[in-house]
C-alpha cells in the first residue's frame, strides 16, 4: 500500500459522472510500479462548476488531470495553451499544470489510437481508410489518420450533414469525403479500403448484438478492422471481420496508450503498458 505523505503529488480525472472510470485503478498501479510519489483520484465535478473546479485544483497544487465527458471541449477556454492535437481535434483529455500555474491542454487520444497500429507493425502512409461515425471519437481518429499520411479517408454516417461538416473541418489536411451508409459511393469506398475504423458505440456492452451497417463480405481480405470499443473485447463487428480472415484491433490498446501518454506528460516517465493492460483486463473481468 502506498504511503501518502505531505510530498505526494495529486493527479486526477474530472468528469460527470465519474464513478465508473477505470483510470484511477490503472494509473495508480502504474504509478506504484514506477515508484513515483503520486496519487490519482476521480474528481466528480458538477456541470456548472467546471471553471471554479479547474482554477481551484490549479491553485491547490494539482500536478495534472484527465478530462472526460462532458468537459472535453468546454474546458478549452480555460487553458493557457493547447497542443497541436488538442487544437486540431478541438478537445482536451489531459491537462498539465506547469510550475508557474499555466494550464496546458493536450489530447492523447490520437497517440492512443495510432498505438493500436504501431503495436501490430501496420504502416498507414498511402493507405485508404474508411471511418465509421462522425462523433467526438471520430475527430481524433480522422486527425490521426491524416497525420499519418493516409491517401484518402471516407467517412460513413447516418447523417450526411454531420459527416460533411466533419469532412469540411479537415479538408485542408487531406482527401476527406463523407457519404451516407446507403450511398453507392460508400459501398465502393469499402471495397477498396485498406483500413476500416469503427468509432460509434454500436456493439458496446450491453448492446452487443448491434453493429454498423457494413457488408464485411464485400471488403478485401487484406483490410484491417479497428473498433474503438473494448467492452466486449470482441464486438460483433470484429467477430464478423475475423470470420472473413481480417486482422482485427479492439480499443484496449488505445485506452491504455492514451493513459500512458498522459502519465508521461505529467511525470516525464514512460509507464509499464503491459502492466496497465493487465490491470484493465482484470478490472473488466471483476466488473463482469
Amino acid at each position: 500500500m502506498q504511503m501518502i505523505t505531505g510530498k505526494t503529488k495529486l493527479l486526477g480525472v474530472l468528469g460527470a459522472p465519474i464513478g465508473h472510470s477505470l483510470s484511477p485503478i490503472i494509473q495508480n498501479e502504474a504509478l506504484r510500479a514506477a515508484g513515483l510519489d503520486y496519487v490519482y483520484a476521480a474528481l466528480p465535478v458538477r456541470a456548472d462548476a467546471l471553471t471554479s473546479a479547474v482554477h481551484g485544483l490549479r491553485d491547490a497544487g494539482i500536478a495534472g488531470f484527465n478530462v472526460t465527458i462532458p468537459f472535453k471541449t468546454e474546458i478549452i477556454p480555460l487553458m493557457d495553451d493547447l497542443s497541436e492535437d488538442a487544437r486540431r481535434i478541438h478537445a482536451v483529455n489531459t491537462v498539465v499544470v506547469e510550475e508557474n500555474g499555466r494550464l496546458v491542454g493536450h489530447n492523447t487520444d490520437v497517440t492512443g489510437f495510432l498505438a493500436g497500429f504501431a503495436e501490430r507493425g501496420i504502416a498507414l502512409a498511402g493507405k485508404k481508410a474508411v471511418l465509421i461515425g462522425a462523433g467526438g471519437a471520430a475527430r481524433a481518429v480522422l486527425w490521426g489518420l491524416l497525420r499519418s499520411g493516409v491517401s484518402l479517408v471516407v467517412i460513413g454516417v447516418r447523417s450526411a450533414q454531420k459527416g460533411a461538416a466533419l469532412a469540411a473541418d479537415f479538408a485542408a489536411d487531406g482527401d476527406v469525403r463523407a457519404y451516407a451508409f446507403d450511398d453507392p459511393a460508400f459501398t465502393s469506398a469499402l471495397g477498396s479500403a485498406d483500413i476500416i475504423v469503427q468509432t460509434t458505440p454500436l456493439g458496446m456492452t450491453p448492446h452487443v448484438g448491434e453493429m454498423p451497417p457494413v457488408d464485411v463480405a464485400a471488403i478485401k481480405s487484406s483490410a484491417v478492422f479497428y473498433d474503438l470499443i473494448y467492452t466486449p473485447a470482441e464486438t460483433r463487428f470484429l467477430r464478423a471481420a475475423a470470420a472473413h480472415g481480417h486482422e482485427t484491433i479492439n480499443g484496449e490498446t488505445m485506452l491504455v496508450a492514451q493513459g500512458a501518454e498522459a502519465f508521461f506528460l505529467w511525470t516525464g516517465v514512460r509507464p509499464d503498458m503491459e502492466l496497465m493492460k493487465r490491470v484493465l483486463r482484470e478490472e473488466l473481468v471483476r466488473r463482469g
